[in-house]
């Protein structure tokens, strides 16, 4: 990962982001499977940027053989609590710390974008076996949800943001067209408390370098208005999971 005071601010949220995080849907796997042509039990795979585990922990139940590698201490803390029989090394996309043809599958879960792609690509090329496959993927609020258009657009005014509609195809530009990905994209949803969906959006990268004042009151003003959308007090939220995978 390109290490930024953003991509590191995760460490001190660290337990709120291994809590409250979305995981991903069985699809995701069956998808993954399907396109980087291969079961994930018994593969080799090597988890980069894997924070505290929510994509690894998938994995490894799959019957994977699973290293993790991760660049901060924080989320690599949390990481051991969650999988302490997983291996974890701390390092980031961009140098990795592997050995040259070493893994079958090279999974990046919300992280291929803290990368610098003019390290992180021959890296990836590097440590895959020949026949082996790169998959990124990205979980996105599902915008089409007119609670969370609106919710979004509240976000883009907060941080500045480009006012235009999230398109949800723009996860897989700037991708390296040279590796021939193969894109599916995967809807699923969870329900949750809203204290919950008000910590994970916390646990935000934008709202970790915002400072506390102005996201507590941000927060208060989205409890309000969620509580008149759900005021049973459970929030019902809808994704899609913006899969890339080349087989190299």
């Amino acid at each position: 990962m390109t290490i930024t005071s953003q991509a590191r601010s995760f460490d001190k949220a660290a337990a709120s982001y291994a809590a409250n995080r979305p995981s991903y849907p069985p699809a995701l796997l069956s998808a993954l499977e399907e396109l980087a042509n291969r079961p994930l039990d018994g593969a080799r795979i090597a988890d980069i940027g894997a924070g505290t585990g929510l994509a690894t922990a998938l994995l490894h139940a799959h019957g994977a053989h699973v290293i993790a590698v991760e660049p901060g201490a924080g989320m690599a803390s949390q990481f051991r609590l969650r999988l302490p029989e997983v291996p974890l090394v701390l390092g980031d996309g961009n140098n990795l710390p592997l050995a040259s043809e070493s893994v079958d599958i090279l999974t990046y879960a919300q992280a291929w974008h803290w990368t610098d792609q003019r390290k992180s690509v021959p890296e990836a090329l590097r440590v895959l076996r020949p026949g082996g496959a790169l998959a990124l993927w990205w979980n996105d609020s599902d915008s089409t949800v007119a609670w969370i258009a609106d919710q979004d657009a509240r976000l883009r005014r907060l941080f500045d943001a480009d006012d235009s509609e999230p398109d949800p195809m723009a996860r897989f530009r700037g991708l390296p067209p040279e590796l021939g990905f193969t894109t599916r994209q995967v809807p699923w949803a969870r329900s949750v408390p809203l204290d919950t969906h008000l910590a994970n959006l916390a646990s935000y990268s934008d709202f970790l370098v915002l400072g506390e004042k102005a996201t507590k009151t941000f927060l208060a003003a989205e409890r309000d208005l969620l509580t008149g959308v759900f005021p049973n007090g459970t929030v019902e939220e809808r994704y899609v999971v913006s899969l890339a995978v080349a087989r190299c």
